[in-house]
């Protein structure tokens, strides 16, 4: 009956823990460009958690929100023609993080550091990129992982986060576009491979071209593009 009562007990014990954003400002000081997300990680069992190996997904869920037309003709290389989209409107997976958070009881805030790619090569840049400044982006915020928790009888037992813990954010548009102007004010970058670059290189040598904003420009111009 003893070992029955304290299997009985210890399962009472299995954390349940539930999440939500408190909101998302651009980093001032770091590397490169980077949005911080404060996560409230609530826990409603009463049980004591020593630690959580948090695993943070990041995706966009592009499904749930209108487009014009300006926008639609920018999405183009992401989702194909708008008369396609009711099947290739989808979920874009943005980021994929891991974060310790220390022992905690009831509630606790974790700051969760997401690095903001400019490169538009990267479809959750390229879309992010396409939106207007006023816009917000549709976030899905999902989390699995590892709890550290002291067990009824006091010992410590270890429990698998389950993987329907989610939560959602609208972001501002503006949010992302504020974390790249930190680093990089009104620029916006194109990869281009090696062999393009050196022969863009030789393009503005020889016409005496003193930025790349020039280089391109001219390539417009005669384009028919200027």
């Amino acid at each position: 009956m003893a070992d029955a009562a304290a299997t009985a007990a210890t399962a009472l014990a299995v954390p349940d823990l539930r999440f939500a954003v408190d909101g998302v400002a651009p980093v001032r000081f770091s590397a490169g460009p980077m949005l911080r997300f404060s996560v409230r990680v609530d826990e409603r069992s009463g049980t004591p958690i020593q630690s959580l190996n948090l695993n943070v997904q990041i995706r966009i869920d592009a499904t749930r929100r209108a487009y014009d037309a300006a926008t639609q003709e920018r999405l183009f290389e992401v989702f194909g023609p708008p008369e396609l989209w009711s099947r290739s409107l989808r979920s874009l997976n943005w980021v994929q993080t891991t974060v310790v958070v220390p022992g905690f009881e009831h509630t606790t805030v974790v700051e969760v550091d997401v690095p903001c790619s400019y490169d538009v090569a990267v479809a959750s840049a390229k879309y992010l990129a396409a939106l207007g400044d006023d816009g917000d982006v549709p976030l899905e915020l999902l989390f699995s992982g590892t709890a550290f928790h002291v067990a009824a009888g006091g010992g410590m037992q270890i429990a698998h986060i389950p993987w329907d813990r989610e939560t959602s954010l609208r972001m501002p548009v503006r949010v992302w576009r504020q974390a790249l102007d930190i680093h990089f004010p009104g620029a916006a970058w194109v990869r281009v491979n090696r062999d393009a670059f050196d022969r863009l290189s030789l393009f503005r040598s020889r016409r005496a071209l003193t930025s790349w904003d020039d280089v391109i420009e001219a390539l417009l111009a005669e384009a028919g593009q200027g």
